[in-house]
């Protein structure tokens, strides 16, 4: 009579075989059958077809890998994988059945195992030892009421699921509104911690691993992953950590806990990208960050121009986890601005990437280009027109040589992005910037402020741009809220650190400012004007000797030689005072007039001050924004001259 075969099978090298018995026990505690080869140096045919027979027909097959499994590259346990890898062969990809278990540090990457094993999720137990949540999700597999199987730390899938944020607007509502629908109901980040208690309906999206084999598709991985996140962003119910943040872990090893507690975070979605050609396949998984547990993934394949399809076959996929009201309104909030033209998606991955990675005149020229030509391949493409004119304000700013027609058309490029779709943030946001930088009409910068505000209230770039231009008016609680509020949601990114430091300093809040200029320098240290607006709050505060070590840490930048053309002069070192002031003349000539009256104000030089304020009034220096707030300009305050300018700038009150 033939024996019983068991459900599961437990794979392992004879090194692991204290681990395997503790995983073992733990199955067996909870009702489930397992087979366990004790006794690995016996063979013959009848053993080796035993092997055979419980591999065939066991419901579940758990390969322990661990660095044992590395040292041995000849073994019966690669000859059971093996068989186990044939026996996928006749099974659909839906159905699970590798639960690959990792019992030290050894990382999928570099593991040497069978490609299949890296195609699902690993479980992570540390010497064996195997929590009850482990256990019940075997059970839950093995009765069929859970698909994919779990993982307990970041280890990137090999599948994926296809998607083109606003390329797929719907596609990616769905996906993000079946993500918020479990964050909603299920609430993972409710598992009793005393540590660790992350906000209700926090989530971040770790940048999805490019699996396309060319490092060169690096842009369309990453592009993907920020447009997944904006998306969620644009969910109300959700905190979703910013990009700077979640994309500071690229490239490390470092553990879904770790990475949820930076980033104060309930839940983490990662995933993979592969493209070739036209076709892209991308996967994605939901973690409970505070379990470390596999809660929801799906994968897709599809050609990227089949987007309606895709649209569906998603919104089949996820239904039963949806609310209908969520899907319809987030499906509309995510396909506003974007296109369905595959070309003009991936220009405008390659422009958002240029316009990211730095400031540098040359990278704005190439993403100005790439958005030039998305739309030049999607006339209707707002998102692209919108991401235009604020490359045109940046590079404006860059340089004075056809700042006017650059400004201009930047102008134009937002009308059209908001013409095209008035309640798109990102086109009332670039409006904005070229109303306050551009033309200084600070009432209309303030009104599209507020209504690109009012449409992406969770939108770091929005928060980051409203906040300080917020202070500069006066408004001092909403722009500094809306800055702690960047704070919270890029946690790791120390320019938002920086604009809280700014814009405290400019609401003459200097202790909270300095506190903030050192987080933004603990966080990144090359931040060079976080060093010299530390010296100038230094200096406000009449700590001089702070200010001066700050500034001359980092002596190049304009700021820095402001500062201590005013702090040399406050110390009575006029001559090296004097040196800095004409290094700002030679660097800036008359475009820096604003920052000349600044330095004439303190030295006390009131008729040099005004002179200077009234040549940055004819230039249009955009200087003029903050006077209304700079400490700098208090000595001039009184003056009619000076009161005459504020008049002329036309501060809204």
């Amino acid at each position: 009579m033939a024996e019983a075969s068991h459900a599961v099978f437990l794979s392992y090298a004879s090194q692991d075989a204290e681990a395997a018995q503790k995983i073992c026990e733990a199955l067996r505690a909870g009702g489930i059958e397992v087979f366990l080869d004790q006794s690995e140096l016996r063979g013959g045919d009848a053993w080796d077809k035993k092997i055979r027979r419980e591999i065939r027909d066991c419901a579940l097959f758990i390969p322990i890998v661990s660095q044992h499994t590395q040292e041995r590259l000849e073994g019966y346990f690669r000859r059971e994988w093996k068989l186990a890898i044939d026996r996928t062969h006749d099974m659909a990809e839906e159905k699970p059945f590798l639960v690959p278990v990792v019992v030290d540090g050894t990382g999928d990457q570099e593991a040497f195992v069978p490609d299949e094993f890296r195609e699902v999720h690993w479980t992570y137990l540390a010497d064996g030892k195997t929590p009850l949540e482990f256990v019940t999700r075997i059970q839950k597999l093995l009765s069929g009421e859970s698909g994919p199987v779990p993982t307990m730390a970041r280890r990137p899938p090999a599948v994926t699921s296809k998607r083109s944020s606003r390329l797929g607007s719907t596609a990616l509502a769905v996906v993000l509104a079946g993500v918020a629908a479990y964050l909603l109901v299920e609430r993972p980040w409710t598992a009793k911690s005393a540590a660790f208690a992350p906000p209700a309906h926090s989530i971040a999206v770790l940048p999805f691993v490019n699996m396309s084999g060319d490092k060169e598709q690096e842009y369309f991985s990453d592009g993907l992953t920020e447009e997944l996140l904006n998306s969620l962003a644009e969910i109300n119910e959700l905190q979703v950590a910013a990009r700077t943040s979640a994309f500071s872990f690229k490239g490390t090893n470092t553990d879904i806990g770790t990475i949820a507690r930076k980033l104060n975070v309930g839940a983490i979605l990662e995933g993979s990208v592969r493209r070739s050609g036209n076709t892209v396949r991308v996967t994605t998984q939901l973690i409970n960050a505070v379990t470390g547990f596999h809660l929801w993934s799906h994968t897709y394949d599809r050609d990227l121009g089949d987007v309606l399809r895709l649209e569906s076959e998603i919104a089949g996929a996820v239904a039963s986890a949806l609310k209908v009201s969520m899907l319809g309104d987030v499906s509309a909030k995510i396909e506003l601005g974007g296109t369905r033209n595959p070309a003009a998606f991936d220009a405008y991955l390659r422009a958002s990437k240029a316009s990211r990675t730095s400031y540098r005149k040359e990278d704005l020229e190439a993403a100005i280009a790439a958005y030039g030509e998305a739309v030049r391949l999607d006339p209707d493409y707002a998102l692209a027109f919108a991401g235009r004119s604020l490359a045109l304000n940046k590079y404006a700013g860059h340089t004075t040589l056809d700042a006017r027609e650059n400004f201009n058309k930047a102008q134009a490029d937002a009308s059209r992005a908001i013409t095209l779709a008035p309640d798109l943030a990102e086109g009332h946001l670039a409006l904005a910037y070229f109303f306050e930088w551009g033309s200084l009409d600070f009432a209309r910068a303030s009104e599209e402020y507020d209504r690109a505000l009012v449409l992406a209230p969770s939108n770091v770039r929005v928060l980051r741009a409203y906040g300080p231009f917020a202070v500069y008016m006066g408004r001092t609680d909403a722009g500094t809220a809306a800055l702690r509020r960047a704070v919270v949601l890029d946690p790791l990114d120390g320019r938002a650190h920086y604009d809280l430091g700014t814009a405290l300093y400019y609401a003459h809040r200097y202790d909270e400012a300095i506190a903030a200029f050192q987080n933004a320098l603990t966080l990144d240290p090359d931040i060079s004007e976080a060093y010299a607006f530390r010296g100038v709050t230094y200096y406000v505060s009449g700590d001089l000797q702070s200010a001066r070590a700050s500034c001359e840490l980092k002596a190049d930048s304009y700021v820095s030689q402001l500062c201590l053309a005013v702090t040399y002069g406050r110390l009575g070192r006029h001559a090296d005072s004097e040196a800095q002031l004409t290094k700002m003349r030679v660097l800036g000539g008359d475009g820096l007039a604003y920052q000349y009256a600044m330095i004439y104000a303190q030295r006390g030089d009131r008729a040099q001050a005004l002179r200077w304020l009234d040549t940055a009034l004819r230039l249009r220096d955009p200087g003029l924004v903050v006077m209304k707030t700079d400490p700098f300009m208090d000595p001039l305050r009184q003056e009619p001259r000076f009161q005459a300018v504020m008049r002329e700038v036309k501060f809204p009150n």
